[in-house]
This record gives C-alpha cells, sequence and structure tokens, in this order.
C-alpha cells in the first residue's frame, strides 16, 4: 500500500497501480458515531468523480460517500455488509469500502496529504 491521501469530504484513498481503495477516514467515523449499516456500490460500476457511490447508516445519521474521482469499481469490501461495525473500529484499514480502477488521467492535485488533512480538521473543527 502506499501513502494515503485525503479529500475535503474525509474520504481516504491508498493508490497502487492506478487501483484506488477508498474509505472513510478516523474522524469520518467518529463524527457519525456507530455505524449500523453500509451500502456498497456494485462492482462494474462506471462512476464519474462526485457520483454517490454508498450509503453509511449509524445510530446518529446517514451519510452518502460520493467518489473522489473517476473509475470503475472493481473490489468492494463485503466484510461491511455483515459487520459494518469495521468502519468505526478500523476505518482506515480493515474498514476500506471500495477499490476503484481509475481512469486514465487522473488528478490527484484537489486531495491532501495526511498533513495537511489533519490541518484542515484543526481549521475546521
Amino acid at each position: 500500500m502506499g501513502e494515503k491521501i485525503y479529500t475535503r469530504d474525509h474520504e481516504w484513498l491508498d493508490i497502487t497501480d492506478g487501483v484506488a481503495t477508498i474509505g472513510v477516514t478516523e474522524f469520518a467515523q467518529e463524527q457519525l458515531g456507530d455505524v449500523v449499516f453500509v451500502d456498497l456500490p456494485e462492482v462494474g460500476a462506471l462512476l464519474t468523480e462526485g457520483d454517490e457511490v454508498a450509503v453509511i447508516e449509524s445510530v446518529k445519521a446517514a451519510g452518502e460517500v460520493n467518489t473522489p474521482l473517476s473509475g470503475t469499481v472493481v473490489g468492494v469490501n463485503e466484510a461491511l455488509v455483515e459487520e459494518p461495525e469495521l468502519l468505526n473500529s478500523s476505518p482506515q484499514k480493515d474498514g476500506w469500502m471500495f477499490k476503484l480502477a481509475l481512469d486514465e488521467g487522473y488528478d490527484i492535485s484537489k486531495l491532501m496529504n495526511e498533513s495537511d488533512y489533519q490541518d484542515y480538521i484543526s481549521a475546521n473543527a
């Protein structure tokens, strides 16, 4: 796995060989509270940056996950269907949500490294 990069919507991406593993950050799961349900995308779905790709329901709220980049879903974390609490216990490892084969020429310039993301959280908390 490479170095994680982050979105302003509190998602993380780990890109290796043009495939991004995507999930929600520790901060996001703290804001959601105890996760009780996760609706994941279908493998093979073609996504455009900004598309709603998943839904997370918690005891406090429901929220959508939008894809930060365009591509094709090539894998989903089926364990989340049976154990949605993995988003709470291990959001940035075992709680990954889906894998996206990125469209050629993808642009990560709007995304942040971990240090910049931590600064973003501090400034907006």
